[in-house]
Formats: structure tokens, sequence, C-alpha cells
């Protein structure tokens, strides 16, 4: 493959960027044979066998099988070794850890979670170990195999202080020394991202904006948040608060002063899962769900998408407003390509609230994004964390030029 411009043509330099290039495709498209690597990279047969030989040496690919069924004689098939390395990801809430272990190719090979009551005798750097180290257990690995750790919480910790912002709600995670604490008792290379900004990772790299390099996510579960993409990556803001919109002021609702005392704001009291069950109440929807809010508001929204007509039509059209109302502001000043709907309580919703968010969204706003339902449903920060793990895991163990 042919160098970029200013980069140096150093055989070495050339070697990596041809080693890494068969590893991206081997990861996109599984096994293929050398041939089929030959062609894919423009590389002839001898240098796709060199290379080969290399990536195997060094324990990233492996044989697995042969292309048995094609004419000719049968050609070996090489995939990427899924032990060359392995990522965890954690996402935390005030309920619960969630653990995962996944290899390098991506698969998740180790599943834990840790129920954080709030008189837990366990502090948070305690509770990060004992779910990560449940995950390890159940990959039958080590802490030592994990390579990156990227660990999802809601709000953000101030790259000037350290301290985690914007979610009071989350007991025992506001000490000073808790990031020294846990780096301390931990291994590997860690990293802090935002829970939203971790479920955008997981739609641009797997779902539905991948493609997209500008893009909200605006996010309804526990909380109302939006994550922010820009140019193609996550904008975080001087303090990680890019995209609190729970915060944000908006029309229909009292003016909420004090808001991270409050770990509330306008946009979070109209439209938050919170304001769902009360909502439906209002509107004489029989058998509100109780329980906490963020299932409650998930339950009445999947029950009203599947009801069209009477109150249940009426809830989703005044929720969609509501939606429409905080979103006017952020497109108005982002102007992004795309908007993804997700979390539980939006996802709940599904094409039946998208179309109705996007026609009150035209009525409020001179932008006219596209909205789109998410597509990874299944714990999408804890997709995103382990997303965010491997990007950097693989450009540490693919790069051959060291």
């Amino acid at each position: 493959m042919a160098g970029t411009a200013g980069t140096p043509g150093t055989p070495r330099v050339l070697r990596a960027m041809n080693d890494r290039a068969a590893l991206d495709l081997l990861l996109e498209h599984g096994p293929l044979t050398r041939t089929r690597i030959g062609k894919l990279t423009g590389l002839s047969k001898p240098t796709a066998s060199q290379l080969l030989a290399r990536l195997e040496a060094a324990g990233l690919v492996r044989v697995t099988g042969t292309s048995e069924g094609r004419p000719g004689p049968s050609a070996q098939l090489y995939a990427v070794n899924p032990a060359a390395a392995h990522a965890a990801g954690l996402d935390v809430t005030p309920e619960r850890i969630r653990a995962a272990v996944a290899d390098i190719t991506g698969r998740t090979v180790g599943e834990f979670e840790l129920a954080t009551p709030r008189r837990s005798a366990q502090g948070a750097a305690q509770q990060v170990t004992a779910a990560l180290d449940g995950a390890v257990k159940a990959a039958g690995l080590t802490r030592d195999d994990v390579h990156r750790l990227v660990v999802g919480t809601p709000g953000a910790f101030d790259p000037s202080t350290g301290r985690l912002r914007y979610a009071s709600h989350l007991p025992g995670w506001h000490s000073p020394t808790l990031l020294d604490e846990i780096a301390a008792a931990l291994p590997m290379p860690l990293e802090y991202e935002n829970d939203v900004n971790l479920a955008a990772v997981a739609e641009q790299r797997g779902g539905a904006a991948r493609g997209h390099g500008d893009f909200v996510l605006l996010w309804n579960q526990e909380g109302l948040g939006a994550a922010l993409v820009i140019g193609g990556r996550l904008h975080r803001g001087w303090t990680g608060g890019a995209g609190e919109v729970g915060f944000l002021p908006v029309p229909g609702t009292p003016l909420v002063r004090q808001v991270t005392k409050a770990n509330s704001g306008g946009y979070q009291e109209l439209a938050g899962s919170q304001a769902v069950p009360r909502l439906a109440r209002e509107l004489g929807v029989e058998d509100v769900p109780a329980g906490p809010h963020a299932d409650a508001a998930a339950e009445l929204l999947a029950r009203a998408a599947d009801h069209p007509g009477g109150p249940y039509r009426r809830l989703l059209e005044t929720y969609a407003t509501r939606l429409a109302t905080g979103l006017a502001s952020l497109v108005s000043v982002l102007d992004p390509e795309l908007v993804v709907l997700s979390g539980s309580c939006l996802t709940a919703g599904g094409e039946v609230l998208r179309g109705l968010v996007q026609t009150e969204l035209a009525e409020l706003a001179a932008a006219r994004p596209r909205l789109v339902v998410g597509d990874v449903t299944e714990h999408p920060v804890l997709r995103g964390a382990l997303e965010s793990a491997l990007a950097t895991t693989r450009d540490e163990v693919f790069d051959t030029s060291r």
C-alpha cells in the first residue's frame, strides 16, 4: 500500500502500515486467504506471504482452517488471534456496576454485574476492582491479561481537578483521591468517560451513526443527556460537561436554580424519564406502572407505541413536543447531520416516537437533521467502553514498527 503524504517511506514504516491494513481487514471481514488479503491490500503474493508469516510469528494472526470447496488446492485461512490482547469496560450507575472483558477481535468473553447499594461497605475503588475481577474470572483470565480499562460514569471527571462533576447522585465517587486509589489498585492503563459519550461511541463504531462525523446522541434513561460528535470526534467541553443538557433551561418549566445541587434542570424536569409517569396520569392513562421511573417510562412509551389512539397517543404527542423543545436548542447551535435517539425511554417509543419528534423539531428549529433510533440497545454504555478500550489497545498491540 502506498504511504500517505508526509509519512517517511522507510521499509519498517511501510511494513507496519501494510501489517495494520491487513489486521484491520481481518477484523472487518473475518478469516481470509493469503490471496484475498493480497487483493484487498494491493500487495503481491510474495509480500502478502511475508506479511502473514511476520504477523503469525508475532502472535497477531493464526491459521483457522482452509478454504475447502473451492476449485484447486485448499488455501489456508488466516484470522486475528483473539488471545493477542484483552480489554475491559465498566458501566457505573448508582445501583450497580456492569463489567465486561473482550478479546482483541471485540468478542465479549466475560461479564459480571455488581450491585452497589448506597449502604455498601465497599468504597468506589473496591467496587471497581471487584466488578473487574468478576468479569476477568468469568473470562478465565487474570488482571494482568487486561491491556486497558475504560470506565463509564454519569457526569465527567474534570481534567483540571480529577474530581467527578455533574453527577451528585453517584455516591462514593467524589473523593479527590479516588482516581489515584483506583490506579494504585489496578495494573493496567485506565480511562474514564461520560456514559452518554460511550453510548455515542457504540453507535458510531457499529450502530446507527456509523459513517457519520457530525451527530448528536440524545440519551434518556435514568437521566437526560447528550453526546456531541463533531468532525468525527467527541466534544467534551472544558470541564467535561458538554452535553449535560438535562440542566438546559427550556420553556414549559420553572427556572431551576442551583442546578448542580438539585442535579436537575429545566429539560430534565420537562422531558426526563421521571416526567413520563406523571404526564401519563395527567392524560388519563390507566395502570401507570410503579417502580423505578426509567423502567416505568420505558414501559409506558412502549405501550403507547403499540396503541395508536386515546390517551396513549396524546402521551406520545405531548412527550414528543417536550423532547423537541430541548432538542431544538441543540440542533440550532450545532447543526448536526444526524440525531440518534438512545436510552431505554427513547428506544421504547421506537419509530412512532421518532417520527413525532422529527415532525415537531421541523416546526421548532431551522436546522433539519435526520432523526434515527439507536441500533445498540443492549448495554450501549458498556459496549462503548469496550469499543473505546479496544481502539487504543489495537493501536498499541498492532503497531509492528517498534
